[in-house]
């Protein structure tokens, strides 16, 4: 058994780990950790299998932006553990259906799925047709020519989540009170200097 093989093992082991934890934990932002922790290790196995790019945007987009981001919302939304975990106790018997489901599709895919040495080799030297490219510049040739419309779209939908992020933060509720920064640049008429002579001190 090689090096690679161990870390692969290895990242993938966290990565499952990680995911039970990110559905199993109680507080939302340990959670999300938990989110990055499976991110970056989903990256490092990317590394092992040489898509650099595919780590590099891994980390930059999911770790960087969309994780990150949400971490700052469930923060500031400031999501009570009772209530997730009664959404929890009353979505369960759904969720596992819905698992249940999702293995035995995987089961018969993996029982229907014949091994052809062919498209083995295929995967493993995928860059035929770039030849005198590297990963990074192949991706990108496919990436900004026949999928350009699908890169557009989801940045659009990233800028979409971002706003809806904004809006979630912005918005009133009971109990909290808002900063206003004129009313407090504001103080004529709201602060009285005095002269306090030594060892006197003032009436409030």
């Amino acid at each position: 058994m090689t090096i690679s093989l161990l870390t692969f093992y290895l990242f993938s082991a966290v990565i499952l780990l990680s995911s039970l934890m990110v559905i199993s934990t109680k507080n939302p932002v340990h959670s999300v950790l938990f989110l990055i922790l499976s991110f970056l290790n989903a990256a490092g196995i990317f590394v092992i299998l040489h898509a650099e790019f595919l780590a590099m945007i891994l980390i930059i987009v999911y770790v960087g932006a969309v994780a990150v981001l949400f971490l700052f919302v469930v923060m500031m939304l400031d999501i009570k553990s009772s209530i997730s975990k009664e959404n929890i106790l009353q979505y369960m018997p759904i969720g596992l259906l819905v698992g249940l489901v999702f293995i035995a599709e995987l089961v018969i895919v993996l029982i229907n799925t014949k091994l052809d040495l062919t498209s083995i080799q295929i995967l493993s030297n995928p860059m035929n047709n770039f030849v005198g490219q590297s990963n990074t510049e192949a991706i990108g040739s496919v990436l900004y020519t026949n999928y350009i419309l699908y890169f557009q779209l989801s940045g659009i939908i990233l800028l979409v989540a971002m706003i809806g992020s904004i809006v979630l933060t912005l918005r009133e509720r009971e109990g909290v009170k808002r900063q206003i920064i004129s009313e407090q640049l504001e103080r004529r008429g709201k602060i009285d200097l005095v002269d306090v002579k030594s060892g006197e001190g003032i009436d409030v």
